[in-house]
C-alpha cells in the first residue's frame, strides 16, 4: 500500500485544520488558571469530547480487533472491562470539581499532608511518561504498517510530538479541549470506516455466518477473561480511576456540575459504542481470512488483523484519512498529557518552593515544564519500547493502589497519613512478592493477585489510621467543607451533598431531606445503567441478526 496525492492531500488538511483549531482556541490563554484547567468554563460538548478524545488511543482497536479474529466477538470484554464502571462516572465527576484544585498532588497534600503529595507527584510524572510513550510508539507502529514501512516508526514518533506540542504550549487544556472534540469525531471515523468497505466483501452477517464457527457470533465470555475477572477488573478501574493525574483537568473543568457529569459519563459512553465497531472489524478479518478472499491462509499475528483489513480494502484517500484518525487518537491524549503534567509540576511542586511570583511566571514554567517531561516520554518511547507493553499495565494497576488513600480520603474521615503510606507500602509489597513467589513477570496482572494486593491496602489503611493520631481536625474540616459545599457558584451551599462523598453515612449528611438530598446522583446513575444495558443487549441482537 503507498500513500497517494489525494492520501497527503487529506492528511495535510487534517494537520492545518487542528493546529489552526488549536492556536485560535487558545490564542488568548494569558493565566494559568486559563492554561491548566480552561478557566473551568467548558461546555457539555467539550467536556464529551474531552472525555472521549483523551480516554481513546490509537492501540485499542488495533488490540481489540486481533483478539476478535482469534476469539470471536466475547473478546469485546477486553475492552468492555470498564463498561459496568460507567455509571458510577456520574457520581465522580462533581467530586473532581468540588476539589478546587488544579492537580491531584495538590489534592493529596490538603488531605494528608506535602509527604503523601511528594509520592503522588513521583507516581504521576512516572504515568504521564511511560503511557505518552507507549501512545507515541504504539500509533507510529500503526501508521508505519498501513503504509507499507515507508514511513519510520520513530519519525512519525517525532513528527506527532511537534504537532500536538505546537498548539498545546500556546493555548493549554483550551487548545486542547476544542481539538479534542474535533478529533473526536475522526476517532469514530476511526471506528465505523472500514466496516462499510469490508460489508460487502464478505457478504454481512449472512456471508460471515456462512464462513465462521458459531462461538465468533457469542458474547459469552472466552475462558481467559471470565466473569470473575471481569468483575475485579471492575474493581480496579473504579478505584484507580480517582487516582490518575490527568482525570481532574479532564473531568473537573466544565462550566457547572451537570456539564462535569454529562461530560465523563457521555464521553466513556461513546467510547463504549465505539468498541463495537473495533469488534465488527475482528470479525469482518476473520471472515475475509476464512473465506480465501484475499489469497491469504492466514495472520501470523492477530494483532495485524486491523492492519490486514486496512491493506485489503482502503482506496486512494481512505488511507489518508485513516492517518489522521489514528494521529487524532494519540494527539489529542499526549496534548491533555502535556498540560497535566505541566500544572503537576508548577501547581504541586514548583509553586509551593518558590511562592510570590507573577501569574505569567508559573504560565512559562508550566509550558516548560509540560515539555520537558514529554521529551522524556518521547524518549521512553525511542529508546524503551521493549517493555511499554507490560509497563503500561503496571501503571494501571500501580493507579489503584495509590487510589485506596485517595478514595478511602474521600470517604472516611478518620483516614491519616500514616495509614495512606501504609497501604501503598502493602499493596505494593503483596502484588510483587505473590508474582515473585509464582514466577510470574513483575508486571503480571491476574484477578486473584489483584484481589490480595487490594485487600492488604485497605486493611492497612483502616488499621494503621486506626491505631495512629487523626488528622488534624482544622485541616479535615476544610477538606470536606469544600467538598459538601456546591461549586456552581449558585447558592446551594450544603444543600447538594454528593452520595460518594457521604457513601458510609448518606442519610445522616442528608440530614431531613432524606435520599431526595441525592436525586442528582440517583437520577443519572439510573439512566447510566440504562444505557449500559440497551448497549449490551443491542450489540447482542446485532450479532444474533
Amino acid at each position: 500500500m503507498h500513500i497517494t496525492t489525494l492520501d497527503w492531500a487529506v492528511l495535510i488538511a487534517y494537520l492545518v485544520v487542528i493546529t489552526a483549531i488549536g492556536l485560535i482556541a487558545g490564542y488568548r490563554v494569558r493565566r494559568t488558571g486559563e492554561f491548566f484547567l480552561g478557566g473551568r468554563r467548558f461546555g457539555p460538548w467539550l467536556m464529551i469530547g474531552q472525555s472521549f478524545g483523551v480516554g481513546t488511543h490509537a492501540e485499542m482497536p488495533v488490540a481489540l480487533a486481533g483478539a476478535v479474529y482469534s476469539l470471536g466477538a466475547s473478546a469485546i470484554w477486553f475492552q468492555w472491562k470498564n463498561l459496568f464502571i460507567t455509571p458510577f462516572y456520574w457520581l465522580m465527576a462533581p467530586v473532581f470539581r468540588r476539589i478546587r484544585r488544579t492537580t491531584m498532588a495538590e489534592f493529596m497534600d490538603d488531605r494528608y499532608g506535602p509527604g503523601m503529595a511528594a509520592l503522588y507527584i513521583v507516581f504521576a510524572v512516572c504515568f504521564f511518561i511511560i503511557n505518552m510513550g507507549s501512545m507515541l510508539k504504539g500509533a507510529g507502529k500503526v501508521i508505519s504498517q498501513a503504509t507499507g514501512g515507508s514511513i519510520g516508526v520513530n519519525d512519525i514518533v517525532v513528527a506527532m510530538t511537534v504537532m500536538f506540542i505546537l498548539y498545546s504550549f500556546v493555548g493549554g487544556l483550551v487548545a486542547a479541549a476544542w481539538t479534542d472534540l474535533f478529533q473526536g469525531i475522526l476517532i469514530i471515523v476511526l471506528s465505523f470506516m472500514l466496516i462499510p468497505l469490508g460489508w460487502g466483501e464478505v457478504g454481512g452477517f449472512h456471508g460471515m455466518k456462512a464462513s465462521l464457527e458459531p462461538f465468533y457470533f457469542s458474547l459469552a465470555t472466552p475462558s481467559g477473561i471470565g466473569l470473575w475477572v471481569i468483575f475485579m477488573l471492575t474493581v480496579n478501574g473504579l478505584v484507580g480511576i480517582m487516582a490518575q493525574p490527568h482525570m481532574l483537568a479532564t473531568v473537573g473543568t466544565g462550566r457547572d456540575e451537570r456539564t462535569c457529569r454529562i461530560g465523563m459519563l457521555g464521553g466513556n459512553f461513546v467510547k463504549r459504542v465505539c468498541t463495537v465497531g473495533w469488534a465488527l472489524v475482528g470479525l469482518i478479518a476473520a471472515a475475509m481470512i476464512a473465506q480465501g478472499g484475499a489469497g491469504e491462509s492466514g495472520l501470523g499475528d492477530p494483532e495485524n488483523a486491523f492492519g490486514f483489513t486496512c491493506r485489503q480494502l482502503l482506496f486512494p484517500g481512505a488511507l489518508g484519512l485513516l492517518i489522521a484518525s489514528v494521529l487524532a487518537a494519540n494527539m489529542s491524549t499526549c496534548s491533555a498529557f502535556l498540560v497535566d503534567s505541566g500544572a503537576l509540576f508548577t501547581e504541586g511542586l514548583y509553586r509551593r518552593l518558590t511562592p510570590g511570583r507573577d501569574d505569567a511566571h508559573y504560565l512559562w514554567v508550566g509550558r516548560i515544564s509540560g515539555f520537558a517531561i514529554t521529551m522524556l516520554g518521547v524518549a521512553y518511547a525511542v529508546y524503551l519500547i521493549q517493555s511499554v507493553l507490560y509497563t503500561f499495565l503496571l501503571t494501571e494497576t500501580l493507579a489503584t493502589f495509590v487510589g485506596i488513600s485517595v478514595l478511602g480520603g474521600l470517604v472516611w474521615r478518620r483516614a491519616n497519613r500514616w495509614g495512606a503510606l501504609a497501604s501503598l507500602f502493602a499493596s505494593l509489597s503483596t502484588n510483587f512478592l505473590l508474582y515473585g513467589i509464582t514466577g510470574q513477570r513483575l508486571d503480571h496482572w491476574d484477578a486473584n493477585v489483584f484481589l490480595a494486593a487490594l485487600a492488604a491496602g485497605v486493611l492497612a489503611l483502616v488499621i494503621v489510621s486506626l491505631a495512629t493520631a487523626p488528622e488534624p481536625a482544622a485541616r479535615i474540616d476544610e477538606f470536606y467543607s469544600r467538598l459538601e459545599t456546591s461549586s456552581d457558584g449558585d447558592g446551594a451551599a450544603r444543600d447538594r451533598p454528593l452520595l460518594l462523598v457521604n457513601v458510609l453515612r448518606p442519610l445522616a449528611a442528608a440530614r431531613a431531606r432524606g435520599w431526595r438530598a441525592y436525586r442528582e446522583d440517583l437520577g443519572g446513575f439510573a439512566l447510566g445503567w440504562a444505557m449500559v444495558v440497551v448497549l449490551v443487549a443491542a450489540t447482542a441482537w446485532l450479532l444474533r441478526s
